[in-house]
């Protein structure tokens, strides 16, 4: 039995958390670094707007408690976080050790791409800025990669708006086979291993070692494939957004596109109730640490009912799946185009992974270092073997890799240049990130503070707060013609009188 009409509007987002470093620092210290770095990057010239984490919740529990563990105040974060709430609908901040950056709502996988390559353009300005303030022989370094080579990784987290009514045993069931082989896809290579596991010259994911079991809450130790964090950011008596954890940060346009396209058709199909248990695997945690270490991608997987199958067939299966069951309204040019290249790139896997050196991160770092192996008669542990690995996630671009490639014209883009530097100041016009934005540049000294759900104004007689609970809500569509005319006053007046 299907369920067609729990289908919710796609809505995607990232967070990606950086690496950093000072190039002739006297001591290595990340949290001051990315404080400084976060400081320097000024999108408007207007007071701090703080961020408003009244909506946050993030010790619940998909299955249905709360995690027993110190939860910070309110007052506590926003003393604490360094925040920049940016006019294109993102956020830009402090955590932990990191700069973190997150995209604004997107409503398809094109846009997703243009504004987490816009936030890779936020970073580099901001190291230029934060530079001006130290000395002269020092440079700050940023990775967008996860793991620092000592034992420590961070995340680059994926979130997708569902349906409440969708059961979090149908997604897990759904989801695992499908992330523990997307890293076919989806990896952004690593010379060697981490955290206990199996040795190996190079493999497919760089987070695939730090996996340790098949659900949980946590996202920093004993990491789950299946995230059960439940903080929707939107009303949730209809919506849940999962938190994707497994994914790798990629630089590839072409890779992250695939990877948050095909994901979002998978969680349609799993919405519409064609995905169960069919393709359950054996032990998902052992697989996705084999599955990276596959470089042919041809090994055989045990599935729980003893078939056993390739990581490519596992892919194959799911984008059948989709053909089938995707109806031709949910199947727009976008949508199209990612089923052609999911398509695209299992063939090219099938018959030589290594052809898709312009595609796919992994592939073309291996290639990248294979070549430079080679040229200077280097083993894989030679230490340059890994700073080479870690180059090709340099954000600087005359330095990066990657960014050298990207320049040359010797990787497949998904966008222009113009594209991502226009996503920097501007929202996406389909989402509730356009109210967002436009509220941020119109009126930034009359609001008090933000959230991904709310905006709080400071109104004549007190604070107005204005609920955003329909991530699809706040179009340019909807509210454009309302904001390019209206004041707060009349905006707020307008508002609570259409929710009456």
């Amino acid at each position: 039995m299907t369920k067609e009409n729990m289908s919710v509007p796609t809505i995607i987002g990232t967070e990606t958390e950086f690496g950093i470093s000072v190039k002739n620092a006297r001591e290595q210290d990340p949290i001051a670094a990315s404080t400084l770095v976060v400081n320097a990057y000024k999108s408007r010239n207007i007071p701090t707007i703080s961020w408003d984490y009244a909506q946050e919740s993030p010790l619940m529990d998909a299955r249905g408690f709360m995690e027993e563990s110190q939860n910070p105040s309110v007052e506590d974060e926003n003393n604490s976080v360094i925040n920049d709430i940016l006019v294109n609908g993102g956020r830009y901040y402090v955590d932990h050790a990191h700069p973190e950056y997150c995209t604004p709502e997107c409503s398809n996988a094109r846009d997703l791409v243009k504004y987490e390559k816009a936030g890779e353009l936020i970073l580099d300005l901001s190291r230029l800025a934060a530079e001006q303030l130290l000395l002269d022989n020092q440079e700050i370094i940023i990775y967008k990669n996860n793991t620092d080579y000592k034992g420590h990784s961070y995340g680059a987290h994926e979130n997708y708006l569902m349906s409440r009514k969708v059961p979090f045993s149908d997604i897990v069931d759904g989801l695992t086979p499908f992330l523990v082989t997307r890293q076919i896809i989806t990896g952004s290579g690593k010379v060697g291993a981490e955290n206990g596991a199996d040795d190996t010259d190079f493999q497919i994911s760089q987070r695939a070692d730090f996996f340790e079991k098949e659900v949980g809450l946590s996202t920093m130790v004993e990491r789950p494939l299946i995230n059960t964090r439940d903080e929707p950011h939107a009303d949730s008596k209809l919506y849940r957004r999962l938190h994707v954890i497994v994914g790798d940060s990629n630089m590839s346009e072409f890779a992250i596109y695939l990877k948050v396209g095909i994901t979002a058709i998978v969680l349609q199909l799993i919405e519409k109730g064609v995905v169960g248990k069919q393709f359950a695997l054996q032990e998902p945690v052992a697989v996705v640490k084999s599955v990276s270490r596959d470089l042919s991608c041809k090994n055989k997987i045990e599935l729980k009912d003893s078939r056993k199958w390739t990581a490519i067939e596992i892919q194959r299966a799911y984008l059948e799946l989709a053909h089938q069951h995707l109806s031709s309204e949910e199947r727009t040019s976008i949508v199209e185009d990612v089923l052609e290249k999911w398509d695209f790139v299992l063939k090219s896997l099938e018959t030589d992974p290594m052809s898709l050196g312009q595609h796919l991160d992994w592939v073309i770092k291996k290639r990248l270092i294979d070549a430079y192996v080679a040229r200077h008669d280097f083993k894989w542990s030679d230490p340059r073997v890994r700073m080479m690995d870690l180059q090709y996630h340099d954000l600087r671009p005359d330095k990066g890799l990657y960014a050298r490639l990207l320049k040359n014209g010797h990787v497949e883009r998904i966008l222009t240049h113009e594209e991502i530097v226009h996503a920097i100041q501007h929202p996406p016009l389909d989402t509730r990130a356009y109210f967002r934005g436009t509220c941020l540049r119109k009126f930034p000294n009359e609001i008090h503070s933000v959230s991904w759900n709310s905006i709080i104004f400071n109104g004549p007689t007190g604070f107005d707060k204005i609920m955003m609970e329909r991530p699809h809500f706040g179009t340019q569509e909807i509210v454009g013609e309302l904001l390019n005319t209206c004041t707060v006053v009349d905006l707020v007046n307008q508002i609570r009188t259409d929710c009456k």
